[in-house]
């Protein structure tokens, strides 16, 4: 009874906390309830008759994405957010770029004149390019939502575990759904 009791009053004072005012220009973080246990695969519920505003929330202990329009939930899919020294962070933000065809300029790898790769898995600022490479390459990063400095959501490779340089990486389909239905403004929050 103590324990219902401790947790009826915590989120008690998270309600009253989240209705506290925030001051000119700051904004209420946008968060629904974390479904448990996580959808196991991804899907896309295209409801026309959502209202509204749309926005993304991303669980981090979870390895999820959901995409919600209102309250309705639109889309939830996995995820590999950072791994370890190149974490994800977690906070409150908007979506202020969308780019289809986006490149990474840091990573990525370095071809010779015929487009061979001679140097795979490349951190410009760490690795230099060798004598027999004449570019470099930035890795894809298709339908790529920038939320904050260097760190966005985009298509990419998902081996079951947080292992990008930061970025939220989807699968290509549901990057894809994302991209599309979200706009330039809306609200991203990285939960923990």
């Amino acid at each position: 009874m103590k324990t219902l009791a401790r947790a009826s009053l915590a989120a008690l004072l998270f309600v009253c906390a989240a209705c506290s005012t925030l001051g000119p220009g700051k904004q209420a973080a946008i968060v629904m309830p974390v479904p448990t246990p996580p959808p196991r695969h991804s899907s896309w519920h295209d409801d026309p008759t959502a209202t509204g505003a749309p926005f993304i929330q991303i669980v981090l202990s979870q390895q999820r994405a959901y995409f919600y329009k209102g309250k309705q939930l639109m889309g939830a899919s996995v995820i590999s957010s950072g791994k370890r020294g190149f974490d994800t962070p977690p906070g409150q933000y908007k979506v202020i770029q969308k780019d289809k065809n986006h490149f990474s300029n840091l990573y990525g790898e370095y071809v010779d004149e015929t487009g061979a790769v001679v140097q795979a898995n490349v951190d410009i600022t760490k690795n230099p390019m060798p004598d027999d490479a004449v570019a470099f390459i930035g890795a894809k990063m298709s339908f790529f939502l920038r939320f904050t400095g260097g760190y966005g959501m985009h298509a990419g490779k998902l081996p079951g575990y947080r292992a990008s340089h930061g970025c939220v990486r989807m699968p290509s389909e549901m990057a894809e759904h994302f991209f599309n239905a979200a706009e330039v403004g809306m609200p991203v929050t990285v939960l923990p």
